[in-house]
């Protein structure tokens, strides 16, 4: 009876421990949607499945879809009304049909790329943040590498969406090398100054063995050379951006459906 009671305690201990296993396991299975739309046939199989496992991943963590949407037949619409178009009738979103968010749609029939965010992806990528994320891509774009430029539409976007709307995602501040040179500068200055402490205090200086009452300036003089002045000429704002492909034009707009979106637009 003892034994009996053992091994039932055993087998509900291993079912207490595998149950957060099984949950997972049932989440990722119903979890299954799909995200990367390539209807132009840009992408293999194997790179069309490693986005989606990227894009799972971190639209989860954003609470915010990641789309990739290509095509090479717009049916006559113009890329904005195409995408507002695939959005409505799809039902995308994260957190309900016609939720959070974030959209690349490619249209290779007239080489223009569009970038919207909905709902949370509004918020958090407004129109200037997609035209950094779109001057990111376009390199990629022009040189038909289309696996990268998804890709770092994907991660650029999760990363944007991880700081507070308002604030420029490009600021230094937010630059991984910048932060870790600043880490290194304390904590220098603090093994200094640990070490400065660490010694006996200097009680010599330069006046210690001087004798002031026979000591003094002889004489002091200031001699003017001459001032100069540089003049540089301001560049001229063409309005634009170095990193870009074409021109962008818009920013963002309303679905039939009425949902809003920011947008950020360009040829490749």
């Amino acid at each position: 009876m003892v034994r009996k009671k053992k091994v039932l305690t055993i087998i509900l201990l291993c079912i207490v421990l595998l149950i957060p296993f099984i949950s997972n396991a049932l989440k990722a299975s119903g979890d299954k949607k799909q995200r990367i739309y390539d209807l132009a046939g840009l992408l293999t199989g194997e790179e069309v499945e490693e986005l989606e496992i990227l894009a799972e991943k971190y639209s989860s963590r954003r609470q915010t879809d990641f789309i990739v949407l290509t095509t090479d037949d717009t049916e006559k619409k113009d890329v904005v009304k195409y995408m507002e178009d695939f959005y409505d009738e799809k039902a995308l979103g994260y957190d309900k049909p016609n939720g959070n968010c974030a959209i690349l749609t490619v249209d290779m029939e007239h080489r223009e790329v569009y970038l919207a965010g909905v709902y949370k992806g509004e918020e958090y990528l407004d129109d200037y943040r997609l035209d950094e994320i779109r001057y990111k891509i376009t390199p990629a774009l022009s040189e038909g590498d289309y696996y990268r430029a998804f890709h770092t539409f994907i991660k650029t976007s999760y990363k944007y969406m991880g700081i507070r709307p308002g604030v420029d995602p490009e600021n230094i501040l937010f630059n991984n090398w910048f932060q870790l040179i600043v880490s290194l500068i304390i904590a220098g200055i603090a093994v200094g100054i640990m070490v400065y402490n660490s010694g006996g205090k200097v009680t010599v200086n330069g006046g210690t063995y001087e004798d002031f009452n026979t000591t003094r300036v002889l004489q002091r003089r200031d001699n003017y050379i001459r001032t100069s002045v540089a003049k540089r000429r301001k560049p001229s704002d063409n309005g634009n951006h170095s990193s870009g492909g074409g021109g962008h034009s818009g920013g963002g707009g309303v679905t039939s459906g009425g949902h809003s979106h920011s947008g950020s637009r360009g040829s490749f």
